[in-house]
């Protein structure tokens, strides 16, 4: 029997007119950006839909704009789901990097309103935290995955470096101060690295120079209710399991200064069973990274016209 998993994209798959023909489809997706709307007092769908591009990517709105229309293509699948019969149980879910508060939705740890206005407080302390300091982040692609601590040693004599997240075999993004990125451009190149690019970003996203957003947001997370997930929940640091809604929210405050380890997150799934990913929201990005990590599992992308005939198959009814 096939094994599924929902995954939710972060930030960086956004962009302007996501989920507008899905909710002109959809009552249900619809419903999901009109509560979005609400719960934030102000027109976030319009954004998402309408632009301009360059409000939409600002870091607080671009978190609940992309929750919204993750959740959004949930409820629109569930709706089809619903309608004819079918149903699915999810083995995990798991979101990349803001994609955790998207998949912690969808596993009835936080409800939505709650989840977008979190999502933008997340956003407006990281674009504070990083306010003041050069920070800088970079892609490194086609490095051999056993010379990556050899990069991060050298480039850490310049300054703060880290791995900020582990996309795929030979893909990873490195966050930190700029004069430690920029060093650690030129130093991955040397190593054999096919490209290494500076991304045009202000903030060093899941890296030493978020503790003061990651502080804030221990204090505001402390005073939410979460409840236990169904489906259980990776940690993005480490893949492990989270089973509690406090763990949850612990993960929540720690994956701000800590990596994303997408690969050892995939594996950890393979290896408990999972066969087939579903991407949930705008893009395919993660659905381009599984193929890489686990090139024998299903993946399909929401975002794809024919996912919805596609998954309305696999499904046996629901039991009554």
């Amino acid at each position: 029997m096939t094994q599924f998993a929902f995954v939710f994209p972060g930030q960086g798959s956004q962009s302007v007119g996501m989920g507008q023909a899905l909710a002109a489809a959809s009552p249900a997706a619809a419903a999901v950006f009109a509560e979005a709307d609400e719960a934030l007092g102000t027109a976030i769908s319009r954004l998402a839909w309408e632009g301009p591009a360059e409000s939409l990517d600002r870091t607080e709105n671009a978190q609940p704009a992309l929750l919204a229309t993750s959740i959004a293509y949930l409820a629109a699948l569930r709706e089809r789901w619903a309608a004819g019969g079918a149903d699915a149980e999810l083995a995990f879910a798991a979101g990349h990097s803001m994609g955790q508060y998207s998949a912690l939705v969808a596993a009835g740890v936080l409800p939505l309103a709650e989840a977008v206005r979190l999502v933008r407080e997340r956003g407006r302390r990281m674009q504070a935290s990083g306010e003041g300091r050069d920070g800088a982040m970079a892609a490194i692609l086609g490095l051999d995955d056993a010379r990556v601590p050899e990069l991060i040693a050298e480039a850490s004599a310049a300054g703060t470096f880290g791995i900020a997240n582990r996309n795929a075999p030979g893909q990873v993004v490195v966050s930190g101060e700029r004069r430690a990125i920029e060093a650690g451009a030129e130093i991955a190149r040397r190593l054999g690295a096919r490209k290494a690019i500076v991304l045009p970003v202000s903030v060093a996203a899941h890296s030493p120079l978020m503790a003061d957003a990651a502080a804030g947001m221990r204090s505001v997370l402390a005073g939410v209710p979460f409840a236990d997930p169904h489906p259980p929940l990776l940690a993005n640091a480490d893949a492990r399991m989270l089973t509690t809604g406090d763990a949850c929210r612990t993960e929540l405050v720690e994956h701000l200064t800590t990596g994303v380890d997408w690969v050892a997150a995939v594996e950890t799934m393979v290896a408990a069973g999972v066969t087939a990913f579903v991407e949930v929201g705008p893009g395919r990005v993660l659905t381009g990274l599984i193929k890489r990590i686990a090139p024998d599992a299903q993946s399909i992308a929401l975002d794809d016209p024919t996912a919805a005939d596609r998954l309305a198959v696999p499904f046996m009814p629901a039991p009554a």
